[in-house]
């Protein structure tokens, strides 16, 4: 039986537009408690969104949300916010490890300074997130972490051709296989979603061919999936890379035509798939 997320405190990373704020409506519909983990507090000429205006529409749609600013690269930034969701809602149930920062380059031809930004949101952003947050997912009735990372695969063809971000999202990724077997025993579930296809989002709008962007899913096919994963009874599914087509097949859907871009045109697999 799914688990309502009613009055539960979701803890979503990078939620101020694309997949997170999807999430983050999502689950404000069950009347669930979102707190709003992102650093746009002001509206940037091209990418519209902020923690601020998507608190609005989380209260338009029934839940409740704090809006946060939070850097994750940033340990103080995180401890405030988490110890701010803790004081604010009594407790967290939920983590969603959404940031992340893309930066698709050979190994020539990536800056240090960029490899530093993709492993401190990727990779070490997550483990800080769920380090901070798990004392308290400890004392939940029914506690996840869920990271948005793709399934682990060892094949060089994941890695030759853009080494330094396939390390840093494979680092989400092996944050979901320690901490689901570390924290079994607490009946914290610990899994990683990733899309099928390409998500329409602002990262793939900017660093991919438009033709890409128009053969993508919506972000609202991730976020169902999210939904479905988070509802699930913890102690029964940990440890599991789940793509999001494969979730929401399995919960009986079949026709995918209202997540896509544009019907009738091929998608565009996501890379890692």
């Amino acid at each position: 039986m799914p688990v309502s997320l009613k009055d539960k405190v979701i803890f979503i990373t990078g939620a101020s537009r694309g997949i997170g704020r999807e999430i983050a409506l999502r689950c404000a519909r069950d009347g669930a408690k979102i707190v709003l983990a992102a650093k746009t507090t002001e509206a940037h000429p091209s990418l519209p969104g902020t923690i601020f205006s998507v608190a609005k529409e989380i209260e338009a749609a029934g839940g409740i949300a704090l809006p946060l600013h939070v850097d994750v690269r940033k340990d103080e930034m995180v401890q405030e916010a988490v110890a701010t969701a803790v004081s604010t809602f009594g407790g967290i149930d939920i983590l969603i490890n959404n940031a992340s920062a893309i930066f698709i380059a050979p190994t020539l031809q990536i800056p240090m300074k960029k490899f530093d930004l993709i492993m401190s949101v990727n990779a070490r952003a997550t483990f800080l997130c769920s380090q901070t947050c798990l004392p308290h997912l400890q004392k939940s009735a029914n506690p996840h972490i869920l990271n948005l990372s793709p399934p682990l695969n060892m094949q060089a063809k994941w890695f030759k051709n853009h080494l330094a971000y396939t390390m840093s999202k494979y680092g989400m990724s092996m944050c979901t296989l320690g901490m689901a077997e570390e924290f079994k025993d607490f009946g914290i579930s610990v899994n990683s979603l990733w899309p099928k296809t390409t998500i329409a989002t602002a990262a793939i709008e900017v660093n991919f061919p438009k033709g890409v962007y128009d053969a993508s899913r919506k972000p609202s096919i991730v976020a169902d999936a999210a939904h479905a994963i988070i509802s699930e009874e913890s102690r029964k599914s940990t440890g599991n890379f789940y793509i999001d087509e494969d979730v929401l097949r399995a919960k009986g859907v079949n026709n995918f035509d209202e997540y896509a871009m544009n019907a009738g045109l091929p998608l565009c697999p996501d890379a890692f798939v």
